[in-house]
């Protein structure tokens, strides 16, 4: 039997009975769109959240206090509570080697006010390295200098859901700066806008305001609080982060007098641990829901080889007739073997356009940019190839080792 032969059967025998042949694919069909379709949106949720890890700062660090200590028998407070960071610290872990910036930061909740509006959100003294340390772009002025800080200037830069909170839902599209906002009943004079960025594990810098830090430290802090929330770090390349984790937990160590690593009063967030982490959770989500889609492709085979067993039987006259004139076994195999595949086929690439226009359909409507990988439409070509063999052998050997005298027999 010739390849064009071969064809030319596998296409009249499917084509004798369409609906049969549909409704055998639907199990297939089905089964190719979901694993494509949900792996897709998986693997843009995974992106997703890395993308958003990522736009907070390039090769971040971020040092947290550590739980306030308590007396007795007292539950302890939460890590970050704790006053062990200070000014002093964070101009040591400057002159730590492959350390390109770092920024101290005071953070606190505030009523920020303007005539006839206000907003309670997170206050954030920080340095003029802060900038370059979280990708901070400017939609209108400029961010806090330095200088700013040394002289304790009543400035501020507010993120775009303050404007809009303050002053309306089109804040941003007018000029901003030069207005005064009154923060915690002390006036600050706006100096910059941010540009949206959107919200993240690290925290939503839309919904925050930040003034210098020295600033931030001697009107809010109170009764010559010098301690910090927060000390941000960048490392001069995504390689060295580790290195600059190690080397500032140990002088951290050294500088609060502390022996025992397990006793330190503060922590170090890795941004690229969380990047892994996250990637991890999604990725072994995405993987679970590819999982459950593939049980339709199992109980999709499972319908090819009932189809086939059943057009065995009806089609075991002309079988027996094919083997009287001359078919060999294999010939017989070869054929209900290439009809199984070919179904298979036919349902993986109907699947693989559903999935592709589902995935499509999902990142139209905003909840996630859904991403179609190479990897997964090979795959299920692969896995739909795979059924058609898996679950057409059976029925294609029993065809082949009829008897052609009781399949011609036979009524």
């Amino acid at each position: 039997m010739t390849t064009r032969d071969l064809i030319e059967e596998t296409q009249v025998a499917l084509a004798a009975n369409k609906v049969r042949s549909g409704l055998t694919m639907l199990g297939i069909i089905i089964g190719i769109a979901s694993v494509i379709a949900l792996t897709a949106v998986g693997q843009g949720a995974q992106n997703s959240i890395s993308n958003s890890i990522n736009s907070l700062g390039s090769n971040l660090l971020e040092v947290l206090p550590g739980a306030a200590r308590t007396i007795g028998f007292g539950a302890s407070s939460g890590r970050g509570t704790a006053q062990s960071l200070t000014p002093g610290d964070e101009a040591a872990i400057a002159s730590v080697p492959n350390v390109a910036a770092v920024s101290g930061e005071y953070s606190g909740r505030y009523q920020v006010t303007v005539a006839g509006a206000n907003t309670n959100t997170t206050v954030d003294g920080v340095d003029a390295a802060y900038a370059a340390i979280r990708n901070i772009n400017m939609a209108q002025g400029s961010f806090i200098a330095d200088s700013q800080s040394l002289s304790l200037s009543k400035v501020a830069v507010i993120g775009s859901t303050v404007a809009s909170d303050l002053f309306g839902v089109n804040a941003t599209s007018t000029n901003l700066i030069g207005q005064n906002v009154r923060i915690n009943n002390m006036q600050f004079t706006i100096i910059g806008l941010m540009a949206t960025k959107g919200g993240s594990g690290f925290g939503n810098q839309d919904n925050e305001v930040f003034i210098p830090l020295k600033t931030a430290l001697q009107y809010f802090a109170g009764n010559g609080n010098q301690f910090l929330s927060t000390i941000d770090i960048q490392a001069t390349s995504q390689a060295s982060m580790t290195q600059v984790q190690n080397d500032v937990t140990t002088l951290l160590l050294q500088r609060h007098n502390i022996s025992d690593s397990t006793k330190a009063d503060f922590s170090i967030l890795n941004q690229q641990d969380l990047v892994s982490t996250a990637s991890s959770v999604t990725g072994t989500f995405t993987t679970l829901l590819a999982a459950v889609a593939g049980i339709s492709l199992i109980v999709g085979g499972i319908g090819i080889m009932n189809m086939m067993l059943t057009t065995v039987t009806e089609r075991m006259r002309e079988i027996g007739l094919r083997k009287a004139i001359g078919a060999t076994s294999k010939d017989v195999h070869t054929q209900f073997l290439a009809e199984a595949t070919a179904l298979t086929f036919i349902g993986g690439v109907i699947g693989v356009v559903l999935g592709w226009g589902a995935s499509y359909l999902v990142s139209l409507s905003g909840l996630v940019a859904a991403q179609v990988t190479t990897s997964s439409v090979l795959l299920a070509f692969g896995v739909s190839a795979a059924i058609g063999i898996i679950f057409g052998w059976y029925p294609a050997r029993r065809a082949a080792y009829l008897n052609p005298i009781d399949a011609l027999r036979y009524e």
